[in-house]
């Protein structure tokens, strides 16, 4: 007797019952124009190992890879492993954290550090409820460790994947603005079943929307599954909205805690209060700011009105 013919993965898209998406059919043209299109970035480089690839993960958070280049390559020649940064004050991660932004990402990285030393012998887990016990380790970045380190089979949702995964598959233009259990039980349908092509396709659905479906722009002549992109096939509605403005950041709260930061990241020896005042003209402001950076952690305050990065 013939073993029955095992039918092809397939996902239906929303939006329209009983019409389904062969995943395979975006597997292969994604990961064969990754093979050709990835970016050569360090923490993809074997010597990165898992420690490298946890680094990038937090520091590309709401950052352009422009600017975590620099500050990753001088993070990783000074702390090659979890352990020497855990040996350091947290202070020190949110000096070398340098000008890349939402400095609280580097207090996070030093306690998953310290959690890798104590816990797990200095070695990054490649387990994922593991990774997702360690401090400052969400559904994302979990997923993405397990899956670009180690070569495991998770869905890795981030803002790049689920736009391609809107416009290919739900044909829309934008996702949500918060992820939606919709849409992880999307990527987990087309999560291919081999666990090192899930992480292939994982990394390649992700660059896809980092290089050709871009938030500003589509470049669909260079997408390699434009003829089968839902929205264009579409025609590209624009019923769900313009797309979502980014944030803006003179004159707020969190530009007076750059200032400050700055300030406190230059200096070795406690800062004065009066060095703080000079920086922003706003004193309300500026008190508001350097408090929210003490009850955050990242500024530590002193007897006699002085401050400091962390110690412990």
């Amino acid at each position: 007797m013939t073993a029955p013919t095992k039918p092809p993965h397939t996902v239906p898209a929303p939006g329209s019952p009983g019409s389904p998406v062969d995943g395979t059919h975006l597997h292969t043209p994604v990961i064969a124009w990754f093979d050709t299109h990835a970016r050569d970035l360090p923490w993809r480089h074997p010597e990165a190992g898992p420690w490298g690839v946890m680094v990038s993960e937090f520091m590309l958070q709401q950052t352009p890879v422009s600017r975590v280049l620099p500050v990753y390559e001088q993070w990783m020649a000074r702390w090659p492993r979890p352990a020497d940064l855990a040996a350091e004050a947290p202070g020190e991660a949110v000096r070398a954290w340098g000008r890349l932004g939402y400095p609280r990402r580097a207090l996070r990285l030093h306690g998953a550090a310290v959690a890798i030393t104590d816990r797990h012998g200095g070695d990054v887990p490649s387990d994922h409820a593991q990774l997702l016990a360690l401090p400052g380790i969400g559904e994302y970045t979990a997923a993405a460790v397990a899956s670009f380190a180690y070569g495991r089979r998770h869905a890795v949702l981030d803002t790049n994947v689920r736009r391609v995964f809107a416009r290919a598959v739900t044909g829309v233009r934008y996702p949500p603005n918060a992820t939606t259990a919709a849409e992880r039980k999307l990527a987990r349908a087309l999560l291919p079943e081999e666990e090192r092509t899930a992480a292939r396709w994982a990394a390649a659905s992700m660059e896809l929307g980092a290089l050709v479906c871009t938030a500003k722009s589509e470049a669909c002549h260079r997408c390699p599954i434009a003829g089968q992109c839902a929205w264009r096939l579409a025609g590209k509605p624009e019923h769900e909205g313009p797309p979502r403005r980014g944030q803006t950041y003179a004159g707020t709260d969190r530009q007076v805690r750059g200032k400050l930061l700055a300030v406190l990241r230059e200096a070795h020896t406690p800062v004065p209060q009066a060095a703080l005042d000079r920086v922003w003209h706003e004193p309300v402001q500026r008190a508001r700011a350097l408090d929210g950076l003490v009850a955050d952690g990242l500024v530590e305050p002193l007897p006699g009105g002085r401050y400091r990065l962390p110690l412990t």
